[in-house]
């Protein structure tokens, strides 16, 4: 039986499959950034609408348990080091400003001097500023371990300043600190949750972080991204990496 390769050389076969695949290759690099823009913004919706109930609980949980604010905002550095205002659930009781011990524990952190004589309970090392008199709510514990507390980025992800999937946001002052290879995180919108964040997370150096990260940007996929996903959701339900 013929086909339509049976006039062909064997390097022009290879050549022919060689260049349909690296054609459609570029076409899906091509459409993956809208792709992913679009799936952004109409899983976030769905999951908006999906949680509602949940989201007000937590909301109505947050105000009986400490005074304050529902939402904590924060300006992060996205994209191309542009500031954007950062939502989370507000963990920590009102009025206390934790930013210079967290300042100086990014700078450690970011050179790679960060103190490691903290342990989660398995036992790893993790990387987190040491509580000097500030307060996490009880609620805010809670929050914090299931990672629930960053639901309302999906309003980030809605209009534009974030992705569900990429490098996390960073605070002005983390940014002000980094060398060139540290600013290639910035080359892409940061996300809700990322490769690094499926894998370690606060286990893990700042270095291995942007290791994962720029890993992620040089290899992401749709594919890819909803393994992510997936995978960010197994973590949730069994708090793990949570820090």
């Amino acid at each position: 039986m013929l086909n339509e390769h049976t006039h062909l050389a064997p390097w022009q076969i290879r050549l022919e499959t060689t260049t349909g695949w690296n054609l459609r290759h570029q076409v899906s690099q091509a459409l993956y950034p809208l792709v992913k823009q679009w799936l952004d913004i109409l899983i976030s919706i769905s999951l908006l609408i999906l949680l509602a109930p949940f989201i007000l609980m937590i909301a109505i949980a947050i105000k009986l348990d400490s005074p304050g604010p529902v939402i904590y905002i924060q300006r992060r550095s996205g994209l191309g080091g542009r500031v954007f205002d950062f939502y989370k659930f507000r963990s920590m009781t009102n009025g206390h400003n934790h930013t210079e011990e967290h300042r100086q524990f990014a700078e450690a952190y970011i050179k790679g001097n960060a103190s490691t004589d903290q342990q989660d309970t398995n036992g790893h090392t993790i990387y987190k500023p040491v509580s000097n008199g500030y307060t996490v709510t009880r609620v805010g514990q809670w929050l914090r371990r299931t990672s629930l507390d960053e639901l309302p980025q999906l309003i980030n992800v809605i209009k534009g300043d974030m992705s569900l999937v990429g490098p996390r946001p960073s605070i002005d002052y983390e940014v002000a600190l980094y060398n060139e290879r540290h600013w290639k995180r910035l080359a892409v919108l940061p996300g809700l949750t990322g490769w690094a964040q499926i894998n370690g997370r606060s286990r893990l150096s700042f270095d291995e972080i942007v290791d994962l990260d720029l890993e992620y940007i040089r290899k992401r996929s749709s594919l890819w991204d909803l393994q992510i996903l997936l995978n960010t959701v197994t973590v949730v339900l069994s708090a793990e990496d949570a820090g």
